[in-house]
């Protein structure tokens, strides 16, 4: 499941939540709606590496599911069974949430046929169903009559879905070997490092321009823009820079476009609640222990 991964789902279905609380919005229907939220990215994460063995068998042979020694079969029942369960606690929290996640699963389950034949989509596939996220977020705050998304909040959504094609973006650099011998025609296999980067600087261009035109500061969300923007240039420049063109060349890139999207998501989160922020502090700091603690120091 990639535990380090779940605090991206977690922040952008939060922001959501965060968009839409009001005063008479019950405690517990936010932290209820969070563990779907939270948990969706490793369920769906499972279910679409079982579609890819071929790749993750070079690229990251120390999982599993790379050796054998769990199934495919086993690995999509749990994935699935989880994907349900969390669509059921939508369902019950509100229908039109749990209908954008049946729209959700049904993009996980053809990514990575999107991703094998179509080089330029692959990112923007995965994230139209990311920037669902805190739009069911939004819906599950509400009244069951209310159907529209507010206009003003459009840019955050548009925040969230190219801050996550810059992450699967940069993080295709890593498997460039091995998406090329499974023949995957993934952006860098078609066009290399260097306009991958550069394609990367112009998705961290509109992130951070989308981020800082809307952002109503306080003191908490200022903090956690600040260095959640430091975080996306740096590790940009160190795509730029290294001599290692490779997976050890990727990590840097990669580990920034991560923090960066949770650190811009949170400070969202902290604009429209920004009591939240002793909450925000703990869950970025599980995040980096669990990142730390993932079990190849080259693979994110």
């Amino acid at each position: 499941m990639r535990p380090y991964l779940l605090f991206i789902s977690g922040a952008a279905g939060a922001m959501g939540i965060a968009m839409g609380k009001t005063t008479g919005t019950p405690e517990w229907k936010c932290w209820l709606a969070f563990i779907p939220f939270f948990l969706g990215y490793g369920f769906g994460q499972a279910l679409t590496d079982c579609f890819q063995t071929d790749t993750d068998k070079l690229s990251a042979p120390y999982r599993p599911l790379s050796q054998d020694v769990i199934s495919i079969k086993s690995v999509l029942i749990v994935s699935i069974s989880g994907l349900l369960a969390s669509g059921l606690v939508l369902l019950w929290l509100r229908p039109l949430s749990f209908a954008l996640s049946l729209a959700a699963v049904f993009g996980l389950a053809t990514y990575s046929f999107v991703k094998k034949r179509f080089w330029i989509a692959g990112p923007f596939y995965n994230a139209w169903i990311v920037a669902l996220l805190p739009v069911m977020g939004y819906f599950i705050t509400q009244q069951k009559n209310e159907w529209q998304f507010p206009a003003d909040n459009y840019g955050y959504i548009l925040l969230t879905f190219f801050s996550y094609a810059k992450f699967v973006l940069i993080g295709y650099l890593k498997d460039i070997e091995a998406d090329r011998a499974t023949n995957y025609r993934t952006f860098p296999v078609v066009l290399g490092w260097n306009k991958t980067i550069l394609t990367g600087d112009i998705f961290a261009l509109i992130t951070l321009l989308l981020f800082w035109q809307q952002l109503e500061l306080n003191a908490w969300s200022l903090a956690f823009g600040l260095t959640g923007s430091i975080v996306i240039i740096t590790g940009q420049i160190a795509g730029h820079l290294t001599k290692e063109k490779n997976e050890r060349g990727a990590l840097i890139p990669i580990a920034a476009t991560v923090r960066g999207f949770i650190l811009l998501h949170t400070a969202v989160i902290l604009s429209f609640q920004p009591n939240w922020y002793l909450l925000a502090l703990v869950n970025y700091a599980l995040f980096e222990w669990a990142l730390w603690k993932r079990p190849s120091k080259y693979q994110i």
